[in-house]
């Protein structure tokens, strides 16, 4: 089983890769890929991309302007507001789920939990749709994730684990508090224990016995297992694998990413859509409940979070901009709700799910633009209101992938990728 989420190191690329990289960038029949950076805990909307100043509820921020005349952001996102032009900010999300297990559920599946039935996470929808199967890189990767209260909205439910994600840098039996550090971005078992004439044989081996085991034993346990152990096979065995190693990245690059787990991991997501992965999501976690749950102490949290989420963002705009990559990449900024405009008495904003933003940017997106208004005080919304669904089958349309098609679920029930209710927000798609 470990192979699955195994790779072997290959020597540094030199200049070949980036012309190969250019040259698929610019070739018309490139399928879409979707990069969702993922704020868990849900980040302030006022205090990031629907400022209120001289508000009661606006809190100590200023507002300052963007890229993109009349588009006014939090004074702590400098960088990402020089992006304005390749992002669009729906800032009317209207939801009802105030858990966090539960909406981060909601946010990455479209639905509820239920308890008979597991849905697959939006990263495992988009990867069986766009992805190839005989890949060496696995069509769905999640960098830096702390599951803690939201386990099953990382799975990939009843389309069978195929489409789960290669974990990078996640840790969930570690308590939730802990920080991720660099180290911690490394692809488990990445190097083989054994040199290779041993490796070899004890894949030989692996193969003789499957071959004895598996006659009479058809079904769906076997089917996975043997579809993971060639997938940890191709991994190990490929050189794709050389797209988590940072070291032959320019040192400045790096750099302008930021030399924490959230920068870095942007910097292999984008090394990752290079390699024509379909869905990579990096997480910004660390601290109680995922950072964002900033219901004491908002403010200095809110400006150490931006501290660390605007020069990774921005960079990872310029740099897929750069290299031809943003037209084919959609990137999603978004949590699993937002936080009350009310300051409680800690200095802090609580769950409201009422009225919060999303971030959408890059391929099949209409950026430069706002989308849905709240009111004055920030409490509710005053126009074009959005549900999950709605966002969902936005991010579907913009990278490709028909929200109305239906998959059949482990007990034969035909169920859309997106609930029948949604509608996308046509206004934002390109």
């Amino acid at each position: 089983m470990q192979l699955a989420a195994a790779g072997v190191a290959v020597g540094t690329q030199g200049g070949w890769f980036n012309r190969f990289a250019e040259a698929a960038a610019a070739d018309p029949k490139r399928k879409r890929s979707c990069i969702l950076l993922w704020m868990p805990g849900g980040p302030s909307q006022i205090d990031t991309f629907d400022p209120k100043p001289g508000e009661e509820t606006g809190g100590p921020f200023k507002a300052i302007e963007t890229a993109v005349p009349g588009i006014k952001i939090a004074e702590h996102l400098p960088l990402v507001a020089k992006q304005m032009k390749h992002l669009a900010v729906v800032r009317s999300m209207s939801t009802k789920e105030g858990d966090h297990g539960r909406a981060a559920y909601l946010l990455r599946t479209g639905r509820l939990p239920q308890e008979l039935l597991q849905y697959p996470t939006l990263g495992a929808l988009v990867s069986k749709e766009l992805g190839d199967p005989k890949a060496e890189l696995p069509n769905y990767v999640s960098i830096g994730g702390r599951r803690g209260l939201s386990d099953g909205g990382y799975s990939s439910g009843y389309l069978g684990p195929d489409y789960a994600p290669l974990l990078v840098g996640d840790s969930p039996d570690e308590p939730y508090t802990r920080r991720p550090g660099l180290r911690d971005l490394a692809v488990a078992d990445i190097k083989p224990a054994v040199e290779s004439s041993r490796a070899n044989d004890r894949v030989k081996l692996l193969e003789g016995l499957n071959a004895d085991f598996a006659p009479g034993r058809e079904g769906t346990a076997t089917a996975s297992i043997q579809s993971a152990y060639e997938r940890g096979l191709r991994l190990v065995n490929g050189s794709a694998s050389a797209a988590f190693h940072l070291d032959d990245e320019p040192e400045k690059l790096r750099s302008t990413y930021g030399k924490n787990p959230f920068g870095q991991g942007c910097l292999i997501a984008r090394r990752l859509v290079e390699r024509s992965v379909p869905f990579v999501e990096v997480t910004l976690s660390g601290g109680f409940m995922g950072s964002w749950d900033t219901h004491a102490r908002n403010f200095d949290r809110v400006k150490a979070l931006c501290d660390i989420l605007d020069p990774a963002w921005a960079a990872l705009v310029a740099d897929l901009k750069d290299r031809g990559l943003l037209d084919t990449t959609t990137i999603v900024w978004m949590g699993e709700f937002g936080r009350t405009p009310r300051i409680n008495g800690n200095l802090g904003r609580d769950h409201y799910p009422n009225a919060w933003n999303v971030v959408l940017g890059g391929g099949g997106i209409k950026c430069g633009q706002v989308i849905g208004r709240t009111s004055k005080d920030g409490s509710t919304v005053e126009e074009r209101p959005a549900d999950v669904p709605d966002l969902l089958a936005t991010i579907c349309k913009a990278v490709g992938v028909d929200y109305e098609k239906q998959h059949l679920s482990n007990i034969g029930r035909p169920i859309r990728i997106v609930d029948k209710s949604a509608k996308p927000l046509t206004e934002v798609l390109s």
